[in-house]
């Protein structure tokens, strides 16, 4: 067995413990793509989300070099026609591209260096094998003398974290091009003799990168955030899966669906972050595991771009707006944007933001998301982020102190900077300016909207923190209708019963849109009470 030629199945005997979540009808996927058409497969996803468990699975499942029956006899792909036909059939070349990244630097040389690093340790590991290919032959050539001298069998190609060198290179684009045209020379047009390649399975945080409007790689079908098709399941935890480890340990399964769901795919339903969802069993603690990946190192970065409505964009989604996107024309990297719509489809690969292929919007996911939003606005430098995010805190401080006409004319103020008047029109539509204008509530509050309390569902609700000393508060919309009447919807129908047992002040807040009214620089109002038990 070798580094990176048949390294057997190690690497997923480690992972295939007790506690593994059972996504081998993955490689069902595969199987029915060896020797067709369409063997070549790209499958993106964001970091933490299973991608390096995905890749040891398959080289697992199909090096020829060990017996993996007792890996995978107990295992969904079992039950599989497949299964034993490619059990262990095949030569793997398996290639983890953050490893000769690392390599490079360690060894102080220039990213440009690690196609040649690739193939170098590729040849390296042909001779350790005994062949010993002539002067100037090419890969191609030394792995059909492979499979004639060895095995007779055919390669497939496991490539992890295959667009390393385009997030790691940004600034670099000589280094992706050669990086790039390595691959395209191994796979453009399926250059490697059809005796050579049975299949290719990439896997990285980015689709492949474009070159013009088409693939820098043509033929590879790509499976991303955005349209992951077959792939979904597949993506992180499906929700009968989480369902099934929370019963196991004993864990709160409403509240891990609030913390690491929020991802949806066609036919798929719920997918929930896989690293966050174990770390919160191992833990016994739901919060934020996002801030142990580097990923969180670059939210700062996307959401500080200059580009027009990019700031108002994301004063939207943190106060848990749905935001329309185009996600057509992104280059697929980390520099090449032409407005909002690139920074937000780049988000959406990289896990920030979760995709509604139906209506073609994007939101924050969930609150593991969210937490990380509002740290890193406080940070970016733009006045206009800063100046709502004080307004915001500011807003919460008026509600919180009974301030009623304060807190009628900042929501009257976003409801006038922020929403066009055609469309201001409803309930729905005075539900985003509070929750826009609200938006900072991160920092002492849980947001709920439609809560089931009482006898019906208060509009929305801020719910403290559990390190938080501040007041519940329960919000009632009216819609040409006056804020009191918001309060009495909210006394007869009971919403603060379910959360009078929470120990703290329960603040009752209606607030209304009259559209005729006479003064038009006050069509909101806003009445605060604090609830009194019977």
């Amino acid at each position: 067995m070798g580094t990176y030629i048949n390294p057997g199945n190690a690497g997923f005997r480690k992972i295939a413990g007790p506690n593994y979540v059972d996504k081998t009808l993955l490689i069902d996927l595969i199987n029915e793509r060896i020797n067709a058409e369409k063997n070549l497969v790209c499958v993106s996803r964001p970091r933490r989300f299973g991608k390096s468990y995905a890749a040891k699975m398959l080289t697992a499942y199909y090096d020829c070099t060990c017996d993996s029956h007792t890996l995978f006899d107990d295992k969904k792909i079992a039950e599989s026609d497949s299964y034993e036909k490619n059990l262990n059939q095949y030569n793997v070349i398996s290639l983890d591209i953050t490893s000769f990244i690392s390599d490079a630097r360690s060894n102080d040389l220039p990213l440009i260096e690690v196609p040649k690093m690739i193939m170098k340790e590729i040849r390296s590991e042909l001779r350790l094998l005994n062949v010993k290919p002539f002067s100037g032959q090419s890969l191609n050539s030394e792995l059909v003398q492979y499979i004639d001298e060895l095995h007779g069998k055919q390669f497939i190609f496991i490539i992890d974290e295959w667009d390393a060198m385009i997030r790691e290179a940004k600034d670099d684009p000589a280094a992706q091009q050669a990086y790039l045209n390595l691959l395209r020379g191994w796979f453009k047009n399926n250059s490697f003799t059809p005796k050579v390649v049975a299949a290719a399975y990439m896997t990285g945080i980015l689709p492949v990168k474009k070159d013009g409007s088409q693939s820098a790689i043509s033929d590879f079908d790509e499976f991303s955030m955005i349209k992951p098709l077959d792939f979904g399941e597949y993506v992180g935890f499906t929700e009968a899966e989480v369902k099934e480890i929370c019963e196991k340990k004993n864990a709160d399964f409403e509240m891990m669906k609030k913390w690491y769901d929020g991802y949806s795919f066609k036919n798929v339903g719920s997918v929930y972050n896989p690293n966050s969802v174990m770390k919160s069993i191992r833990n016994d603690d739901f919060d934020s595991y996002w801030t142990e990946t580097s990923a969180a190192e670059g939210l700062l970065e996307y959401i500080s771009q200059d580009y027009n409505g990019l700031t108002k964009t994301i004063a939207e989604l943190i106060g848990g707006v749905d935001v329309e996107v185009s996600t057509t024309g992104f280059a697929n990297d980390l520099t090449t944007f032409r407005g909002k719509d690139d920074v937000l489809t780049l988000m959406i690969h990289l896990g920030y933001l979760a995709y509604d292929s139906v209506n073609g919007t994007v939101r924050i996911p969930n609150e593991e998301i969210k937490k990380e939003f509002s740290k890193a606005v406080k940070q970016v430098n733009h006045k206009a982020t800063l100046d709502r995010l004080r307004e915001s805190e500011q807003l919460f401080l008026d509600t919180v102190n009974g301030n009623a006409d304060a807190v009628a004319a900042q929501i009257e103020k976003i409801h006038r900077e922020e929403t066009a008047p055609l469309h201001y029109n409803r309930e729905d539509s005075l539900r985003s300016v509070i929750k826009l204008a609200y938006y900072s509530y991160r920092d002492h509050y849980v947001q709920f909207e439609e809560l089931g309390a009482g006898e019906g569902c208060a509009d929305v609700a801020y719910i403290p923190r559990r390190d938080s000393d501040w007041p519940v508060l329960i919000i009632e919309l009216k819609w040409n209708k006056d804020a009191d009447g918001a309060i009495n919807q909210i006394q007869n129908k009971k919403y603060p019963e379910a959360l009078k047992n929470l120990g703290t002040k329960i603040l009752l807040v209606g607030i209304s849109y009259e559209k005729d009214a006479s003064d038009n620089s006050k069509k909101h109002t806003c009445k605060i009470v604090e609830y009194v038990p019977e």
